[in-house]
């Protein structure tokens, strides 16, 4: 998750307004072909292609998808907007001022299809104009076989959930009877950090009246309780102080709990032979929250606007979402959605009913990033993360450390 927010418009000298992308050919002509850009679609079972290849089937109309490496999609969707040669379709990590002026409204898909209100921003415009496909969430695992050789019991409903306190008591006795080396590893990100603090009663850094980042106690308290965990007994210091794989150290068998998120449970299910692994209630102290992210779906004007937007609403309808949720392991953005996750089943209804039960402020990063995504604002660092670094090696204290995140946020929204 990026929070440095500078201006785009001085760094790409482009005038977009009015101009009418081709989106198929140089030509600007229509196409029998939509295209549609996109990264990782491999990784994730190859759904959006499975999907494209039904709709051809379905309706005549082919929809080639084009998996496009993640560190290249940016670059190429701003060379083809410049060259007049957008795509009918891509899936994006966010919006880019250099094509923002080209997107297709899509609030009727979205309300046609029952997308959650609470995960769409509006456009300058007042449009809907970017569709979030899929959620990713902070979520807990624990490494069953070392819970249950040292008879650790861990929360499997509501009424049981442990909170922080409960949650380092327990971790603390598996590594006293199962010898497990480290009682926790978390990812060094600041989107599992934020959903920490989250659970702290914290509602991370947002925007005050006066336009100015700022935060309140619950986030010292939250850090100084993270630093203190930073012990090298408890966590091992090596993750956050000099990247250690967190996830490596976990599927090792030597770590009692690992907090990640949704996406691992794939990877976890074909890649983890020597040890039971299940996924688990996160602690509250007091409050129930993950942090939420999600990539973004976004149709371009131009002469198959009308094919792009019919081709969406076939892919949101809830069918053959679910259907694109079942191949690609996707916590689903709509409401009613009756997802099949097979084997897998009791891990995702456990983040489902993380997410749905969790504090609001769990979806305000994602959607605060989109809107300034369309204020003409990115980012290139990540201060949370980069302070809280330096407090966890002792070169500052945690007041600095907030009056730091909190200054340089506000440097970059002034730009």
């Amino acid at each position: 998750m990026r929070n440095k927010l500078i201006p785009l418009a001085t760094v790409f000298a482009l005038s977009l307004t009015g101009c009418a992308f081709g989106g198929e050919s140089p030509s600007g002509n229509q196409s029998d072909t939509l295209k549609f850009w996109l990264s990782g679609d491999g990784a994730q079972g190859g759904g959006f292609a499975a999907m494209a290849k039904e709709y051809t089937k379905e309706t005549g109309v082919k929809v080639e998808v084009v998996d496009i490496p993640y560190d290249d999609l940016t670059t190429k969707l701003r060379n083809a907007a410049q060259a007049d040669d957008l795509p009918a379709l891509a899936r994006v990590g966010t919006v880019d001022p250099v094509w923002a002026d080209s997107l297709l409204d899509l609030g009727k898909v979205a309300t046609t299809n029952h997308i959650k209100p609470g995960l769409l921003s509006k456009s300058p415009k007042g449009h809907v104009e970017a569709l979030p496909t899929d959620l990713t969430a902070v979520g807990l695992f624990i490494n069953k076989s070392l819970f249950d050789k040292a008879k650790v019991a861990y929360p499997t409903s509501d009424d049981a959930q442990w909170t922080w306190d409960e949650f380092t008591a327990a971790v603390k006795k598996v590594q006293k009877k199962a010898d497990a080396k480290y009682g926790l590893v978390m990812d060094s990100s600041s989107h599992r950090l934020r959903s920490f603090l989250y659970q702290f009663g914290s509602n991370g850094f947002p925007l005050n009246a006066q336009g100015k980042f700022t935060t309140g106690k619950q986030t010292a308290t939250a850090l100084e309780r993270f630093k203190a965990m930073n012990d090298d007994k408890l966590m091992p210091r090596s993750v956050w102080l000099s990247d250690g794989d967190a996830g490596a150290l976990f599927k090792s068998g030597r770590v009692a709990a690992y907090y990640s998120g949704v996406w691992q449970i794939t990877d976890f299910s074909k890649n983890i032979k020597d040890f039971a692994w299940t996924s688990v209630l996160m602690p509250k102290q007091p409050v129930r929250a993950t942090n939420l992210g999600t990539n973004y779906l976004v149709g371009y004007d131009g002469p198959n606007a009308k094919k792009t937007r019919k081709f969406i609403n076939w892919l949101y309808s809830p069918k053959n979402y679910a259907k694109l949720c079942e191949i690609s392991g996707f916590l689903p953005v709509e409401d009613g959605v009756n997802v099949d996750y097979k084997d897998h089943k009791a891990a995702y209804d456990l983040y489902n009913d993380e997410i749905a039960k969790s504090a609001p402020v769990s979806a305000q990063q994602m959607k605060n990033e989109l809107t300034y995504a369309y204020k003409g604002m990115s980012g290139d660092s990540d201060p949370i993360k980069d302070e809280t670094v330096k407090f966890l090696s002792g070169k500052q204290d945690v007041r600095r450390t907030i009056e730091a995140i909190e200054k340089q946020m506000d440097a970059q929204i002034a730009g």
